[in-house]
């Protein structure tokens, strides 16, 4: 469900709060929710209350499309029975852009125990309902202090850089590997096809970002779990950039492989293709992309040393060493964070 919530202390209209109990089929086989499915409702809430937002004022009415969501972490897993309660609230407009922020608590409705899963920031374009490639201007928010402008401005253009980026690095195509050797990045690699209906999209016909990291996400599991053998759960997903919009109709590729193993982790860099058929055949193209980073759990839910990945390839042996950059780089800033929050 959908509601409104109460005006809160940020700069933005009213929060909302969409909750839903979770079910069987949200699971794994050990009962931890899938990420995918907590990510789906993320995005659910964010794209209710960007599309409120940008058709607020008279003009055209519009669609806010996801464009991008920030790094992700999984602070608790989420178990069947427990109700995932997401709050959404905007805290930054740029002239073309919305920013979204959200935090999702797990509640045991027979105890009433809470507890903070995850926080994420979402970005949003609104596309017209009558030319989905206009793009709109989004009516601006007041901010209680002109900081929260200045922190908000600098948040949208480092991500506008990321993306930029991203996009430039993004034509790596996944091979199929002939007999390949347990703990390989052959070995474990996967891709998954699906055929987009109509069930999959927004009212624009084009397909829900929810869905599209629900998709991502279980490709990354499949080659945690070929890698580990073992219970697996996503800890975080950097950056997921969406480059361009999938057609409903269109025929998409997930594609999955290892980049990096630490001691108690493992990187998998996902991908999305999309081959459009109806209406626009055009050529395949890079749609969407991002890395997800699982930890091998026990029975009793206690993390576990992961296999080392064995690279065999320069391109291997180069994406390992990037991995682990980004490894060093986030343990870095947690390290900071845990110092700056005992210094207060």
């Amino acid at each position: 469900m959908s509601e409104p919530g109460a005006e809160g202390p940020g700069p933005g209209p009213a929060a909302i709060q969409v909750s839903r109990i979770m079910r069987p089929d949200d699971a794994n086989v050990a009962g931890n929710v899938h990420g995918g499915t907590i990510l789906k409702m993320i995005e659910e809430a964010g794209a209710i209350i960007s599309t409120r937002h940008c058709n607020s004022q008279a003009g055209e009415p519009c669609v806010a499309a996801l464009a991008r969501v920030e790094r992700t972490d999984f602070l608790s897993p989420v178990c069947i029975g427990e109700v995932a309660n997401v709050s959404a609230e905007i805290t930054y407009t740029s002239r073309h852009s919305v920013e979204v922020q959200v935090n999702v608590m797990s509640e045991n409705i027979l105890t009433g125990a809470k507890k903070v899963t995850n926080k994420a920031t979402l970005w949003y374009v609104p596309l017209s309902l009558k030319n989905v490639n206009k793009v709109l201007e989004v009516p601006p928010i007041q901010y209680a202090r002109k900081e929260q402008e200045d922190e908000g401005r600098k948040r949208y253009e480092e991500q506008k850089l990321d993306r930029l980026e991203t996009k430039q690095r993004n034509g790596d195509v996944i091979f199929p590997v002939i007999n390949p050797e347990p703990h390989t990045v052959g070995y474990s690699q996967s891709s998954l096809i699906h055929l987009v209906g109509p069930s999959d999209c927004t009212l624009l016909g084009f397909v829900h970002g929810g869905v599209t990291m629900k998709l991502m996400d279980e490709v990354a599991g499949i080659v945690a779990a070929r890698h580990c053998k073992t219970n697996i759960v996503t800890a975080s997903v950097d950056a997921i950039n969406f480059h361009e919009k999938i057609k409903k109709g269109s025929v998409i590729t997930i594609s999955g492989r290892m980049t990096f193993t630490s001691n108690k982790s493992m990187e998998i860099e996902v991908f999305v293709d999309a081959d459009p058929f109806v209406d626009e055949p055009r050529e395949r193209y890079r749609a969407v992309s991002a890395f997800f980073t699982y930890v091998s759990l026990s029975k009793e839910g206690k993390p576990l040393p992961v296999p080392q990945l064995l690279t065999e390839t320069e391109d291997e042996k180069r994406r390992f060493e990037e991995g682990k950059g980004r490894y060093l780089q986030t343990k870095a800033k947690r390290q900071a964070q845990v110092q700056q929050a005992a210094r207060q």
